[in-house]
This record gives C-alpha cells, structure tokens and sequence, in this order.
C-alpha cells in the first residue's frame, strides 16, 4: 500500500497509545453497549483522563494545544476497531469547537475544561422532523423575554441526545434582523434546564451503541448568556464549522474501507471452495483488486485533505467531494466484502455483518450524498 507521510514520529507514538487503550477499554464492553443502545459515561471520562478529548484545546481550559493531526488519528483508529457507538470526533472536533470559536470568554471558562475532561457530553442539535437538511424550513423557535430566552420545538436524530450535558440548539430567532440565514442563532442549552427533554433514544439498525435521540424544548428558558456569538449569525457559524465535520466524516470512511478490504481478504485466503482458497478464483481476485485499488485512490485524496486542513487552507469543496465519495466507496467495499464472506457475511458474529450495517447511514449524516453534489455544483458556479 501507499506509504502515508504526513504523520510524524510523535502523532505515531500516540496512535500506537490509542489503539491500547480502545483494545483494553473499550472492546471488552462492546457487547453490553449495544444491547443498552449507548455507551457508558465512564468511558467518556476515562478518554478524558488520558487527553483524547479535545487534544487541541488550550492548555489553559485543559487541553494540550495538540495539531490537527491527533484528532485525524483518533478518528482512523475508532474506525480501524469498527467502534461506531464511541464517536469521539463528534464531540471534540464538531460540537466543542462552536463553544470554542463563537463563545465568549465566559462561556468558555464555563464548559470548555468538562468538555476536555469528559464531565460534560456534548450534541449538536439542528435537524428537525420534517425539516431534514433543509434549514430554512426550521421550526425551533428563541424568543427573548427579559434576559431569558425560551426555546420551543423538537429536535430528532440527535447523536449524544441522550448523553449530552451541553447541546448547541440551532433556533429561529424573530428579533434577529434581516430574514432567512439570518434569522438563526445558537445556544448552549445545559441538560437540567426545565423544559429540556429527551424524549427518545432512537432504535437504528446499525450504530447501535451511539445514542441517537428525540429531543424536545417546551418553554425551556435559557439565560442570555447562553446565546453563542452573534444574534442571528448561526447559520453562518454552521457553514464556517462543515469543512471539519466532513472531513472527519471521510476520514472515518476511509479507515473503515481499509478495515473491511482487510477483513475480507483475511476471509477470502482461508476460506476454501472446489479445493481452493477464494482468492484463487479470478472473478474474486479481480473484486478484491477493484476494491483495494478505489480504496488506495481515497487515501490519497483523504491524506492530502488531512494536511490542507490541518494547514488552515480552504478546502471547503473537496472536503464535501471526499465525505461523499468515501462514504459511498465505503457502501460498496463493506457490500462487496460481505458478498465474499457469503452465507458467513450474515452472521453477527463476523465484523464484516456490523461494517455493512454500520456504514449505510454514512452517505447520510453531515449532509447527504445529494446535498454534497449540490453544494459542490454551487462552488463550482454550475
């Protein structure tokens, strides 16, 4: 394969440290979490311990002012496991960096050293029943009353619904000028407010340790403080922060390809028909080439992405084009490999079985296949 060479000797160092600590603490519970449909809040708080929560934060919230490169790395070696309920990313280089960028000091000093710690749980709360990606038709509403703001309206397919301690509701804001993008806001609604509820934890067929869940806010009254940024500069805020969640997303993609070309290999040279290995028929050998020859084209493109970003360069297009080719090449090495596994392929048992039912919603999440042709269509001014 490829040699990789934008990691250095320390970023090696430290996945090899993160790949101990995932086989010693989180394989041995994997089992119990899928049947509770979520994981535990100890394994949060034992990654925060160790620094594999917001490792780029500043030392002074309790952070290590790590580069770009360690969350890539956590986020390839969570899939390169296949663990799909602990999704590290989301909380550390999606939901903490709207806090971090668009809070105040204040705000900050407040949540930012439990998010690195692991005592606070983040979620990011915008799709909406009936709304999907489309943010214009959102219904959640903030209207101001005094130094307060009450929030109504329903939330679904909330990652960390149910875990979350902090969650960054997207909310129409009437009093905010101008009409449109502009009418949206952010606010971090602290779980223990009254008319914050988690209604449901949704029951999907892959994912299954990662709570996905209903939330609901019935007159829930948040200070002004909790406004995050500007009135009314939330959609902006979204937009500015989707480069890093969709890279994140390929990177994610990519490593899980790799695992599942790998494990369907393994498979495949053990695995004896008419006399002979799988590997041995051409027809299979010839699968695994085409599967194995995609994969080596996205690693190339995903690396130099990791390396534009981590760069602060702009990337916004290919970030999109990569979330959208690799979780769709993904859809295909996971299909193919169970289809060479056979009868075997749909068996529980066998990881190929949760790589495939894991990575259907990855065209899904963070903006949908279609959507990410759209946006792409528009930046290239088609």
């Amino acid at each position: 394969m490829i040699e990789r060479t934008i990691y250095k000797e320390e970023h090696d160092v430290f996945r090899s440290s993160f790949r101990k600590f995932l086989e010693k603490e989180v394989l041995p519970h994997r089992e119990e979490w899928e049947k509770a449909g979520m994981v535990s809040r100890e394994i949060w708080k034992k990654c925060g311990e160790q620094g594999y929560l917001c490792p780029w934060v500043e030392e002074k919230y309790g952070g290590a002012g790590a580069d770009f490169y360690y969350a890539a790395v956590i986020a390839e070696e969570l899939a390169h496991l296949g663990e799909s309920g602990l999704i590290l990313s989301l909380h550390s280089d999606i939901v903490v960096p709207y806090i971090y960028s668009y809070g105040n000091e204040a705000q900050k000093e407040k949540w930012i050293p439990g998010c690195v710690t692991g005592e606070k749980i983040t979620a990011v709360a915008m799709t909406e029943p009936g709304a999907g990606s489309d943010l214009a038709s959102m219904r959640c509403t903030a209207k101001q009353d005094g130094d307060n703001w009450i929030i109504n309206g329903q939330k679904t397919f909330i990652s960390n619904g149910m875990l979350c301690d902090l969650c960054v509701v997207a909310c129409r804001t009437e009093t905010a000028k101008g009409q449109g993008h502009g009418g949206f806001s952010l606010f971090v609604v602290e779980y223990g407010t009254p008319g914050f509820v988690k209604l449901r934890k949704l029951d999907k067929i892959g994912m299954k340790s990662q709570d996905t869940a209903e939330l609901l806010f019935e007159d829930c009254r948040v200070p002004a403080f909790n406004l995050l940024g500007e009135l009314g500069k939330g959609f902006y805020y979204l937009m500015e922060k989707l480069q890093q969640e969709r890279l994140m997303v390929a990177i994610g993609a990519q490593a899980a390809s790799e695992t599942a070309l790998q494990m369907t290999i393994d498979y495949a040279k053990t695995r004896v028909a008419f006399g002979k290995p799988l590997t041995k028929f051409q027809v299979l050998k010839f699968k695994i080439v085409e599967m194995a020859t995609e994969i080596a084209i996205g690693r190339v493109f995903v690396d130099n992405l990791i390396k534009a970003h981590a760069e602060k360069k702009n990337v916004a297009m290919e970030t999109c084009m990569a979330k959208w080719w690799t979780t769709e090449m993904l859809k295909r090495v996971v299909d193919d490999g169970l289809q060479i596994h056979g009868g075997y392929g749909y068996m529980v048992e066998y990881p190929i079985a949760k790589a495939f039912v894991d990575a259907r919603v990855q065209t899904i999440f963070a903006g949908t296949t279609e959507i990410m042709k759209e946006i792409i269509g528009r930046l290239m001014g088609l």
